[in-house]
């Protein structure tokens, strides 16, 4: 019976006869076939007895070479294996050119292998990632479910801008050479395919709101999109995002919520990625050594990780935040980048992170922002100024998690609006809702590559997704 190699590494049993099928990765002295079928970090190794071995067969054990072996699963005496497989019997699968496979049995740089992500995720780290990136995925939907939300499937093709950033990527069946404007000398939308601009999504929580009130508790995970021309390793033109809408939900249980859930699926991956995220703390603990030292994390990445699970978020209004900002010494001694002055104040990651590493040295949740700094839809308080907004910080990645408590009140957000300059026609449903059975509601959106980046220790948000879109970059 053919079984995983992850399976097989579990195997209590030995001598007997199994097939195992997977891509080599080394073939030492003729004889030693490390063999790997992605299951697992680790590889079999296979044992071949090379004088009753046809030597075309041994001339064609390469690296990268997919192979299907059968023999006997054996207790190994050699180091750095429980066990091994006698083999008695190889069937090539399909050849690699030695000379032409780039993924070689060396050390290799991220920047080389995001030019052939087709083929990273053969190597170890990549494939450790991904492994951690499914597990997460899977812990997103168990812990939904297992508390009563419903998934709900966001349009990926909107007509609205849910955070009114106006970087979004338009969509369109116009021909570019022969666009038809009117007589006003604008874009002529009607007779495009929708009859009306439309773009890629950055968000789906406001068709998400929709079902919230409802079915009461949803939830969405898909792509979104965001034509921000940044070339940096936090931002990336496709993404995946969470995003949990709550009828009933005051911005207290959302903050309850979002704490809950982050713990709940990073202590799924420590239960069930163990191999990976040994083998990701020892690769995090070696690139942490080879920075200067005052850019060296405190906490190894398995550290990290127990340290969200094991601590309670700390919570603070963003005005308490300001005051500790502005007071305290990278502040005054002009060592950040973007010096705080005054209430109102974007924080940025080089603050998020002072704040969580530094100064409370736990995660945090800031609360209660400045108005004109955060998006329409966020719930005004009774000072006018503020509104019912909250970011959950973590260490070494800053905000992980943006979310608020929705203005529910139809006046409030039609003014609101007005402010802004939205065309309240584009959000007559969305305003509906106000009219018909309003009430308090929350919601949260997590970017799901920053939960991978930030739980397998990956500098660069570009090698924690199978084929990043980044600027200029759209080659896979």
């Amino acid at each position: 019976m053919q079984k995983s190699i992850a399976e097989l590494l579990q195997e209590e049993t030995f001598l007997q006869e199994v097939t195992v099928k997977g891509w080599v990765r080394t073939f030492r002295a003729n004889r030693f076939i490390a063999l790997n079928d992605g299951s697992t970090i680790n590889n079999i190794q296979c044992v071949v007895d090379f004088e009753n071995t046809d030597e075309n067969i041994l001339k064609r054990i390469t690296t990268g070479a997919a192979i299907s072996i059968s023999g006997i699963l054996k207790e190994s005496l050699g180091k750095g294996q429980r066990i091994e497989i006698e083999v008695k019997n190889i069937e090539i699968l399909g050849d690699s050119n030695p000379e032409e496979y780039p993924i070689q049995p060396k050390k290799h740089s991220f920047e080389f292998l995001r030019e052939n992500a087709h083929l990273r995720v053969r190597t170890n780290t990549f494939s450790a990632v991904m492994r951690v990136r499914s597990a997460l995925s899977f812990a997103v939907h168990k812990y939904f479910t297992e508390n009563g939300f419903y998934n709900f499937h966001a349009p990926i093709i909107t007509g609205s801008d849910a955070e009114g950033a106006g970087e979004m990527f338009r969509v369109t069946t116009m021909n570019p050479e022969k666009i038809q404007k009117d007589e006003n000398g604008n874009v002529d939308y009607t007779r495009d395919f929708f009859g009306k601009e439309t773009n890629l999504t950055v968000s789906g929580q406001l068709e998400a709101e929709t079902y919230a009130m409802a079915l009461g508790k949803v939830y969405t995970f898909g792509p979104t999109f965001r034509a921000e021309n940044s070339n940096t390793t936090r931002h990336l033109a496709e993404f995946w995002m969470i995003e949990p809408e709550m009828a009933f939900y005051d911005l207290d249980a959302n903050m309850d919520l979002a704490e809950d859930f982050i713990k709940n699926v990073i202590k799924y991956v420590l239960e069930n990625c163990k191999d990976d995220l040994e083998f990701l703390d020892q690769r995090y603990t070696k690139e942490e050594q080879s920075k200067p030292q005052q850019q060296r994390s405190e906490m190894t990445l398995l550290e990290k990780l127990n340290f969200v699970v094991d601590n309670n978020f700390k919570r603070v209004t963003y005005t308490e935040a300001i005051d500790i900002l502005r007071n305290c010494k990278p502040n005054k001694k002009k060592k950040f980048q973007f010096i705080i002055n005054e209430w109102g104040a974007d924080l940025q990651s080089e603050h998020e992170r002072y704040l969580v590493e530094k100064h409370f040295k736990c995660p945090v949740i800031l609360f209660d922002y400045p108005a004109n700094i955060k998006a329409f839809y966020m719930r005004l308080n009774d000072d006018g100024k503020t509104v019912r907004a909250m970011d959950v910080l973590f260490p070494g990645i800053g905000e992980i998690v943006g979310g608020s408590q929705r203005e529910e009140r139809l006046d409030v957000l039609k003014e609101k609006i007005k402010t802004l300059g939205i065309d309240e026609k584009e959000l007559w449903w969305y305003l509906d809702l106000r009219k018909f059975g309003t009430a308090v509601h929350s919601g949260f959106g997590l970017g799901f590559e920053r939960l991978v980046q930030f739980t397998t220790g990956m500098g660069n948000i570009r090698d924690v997704i199978p084929f990043p879109r980044t600027p200029q970059n759209a080659e896979f």
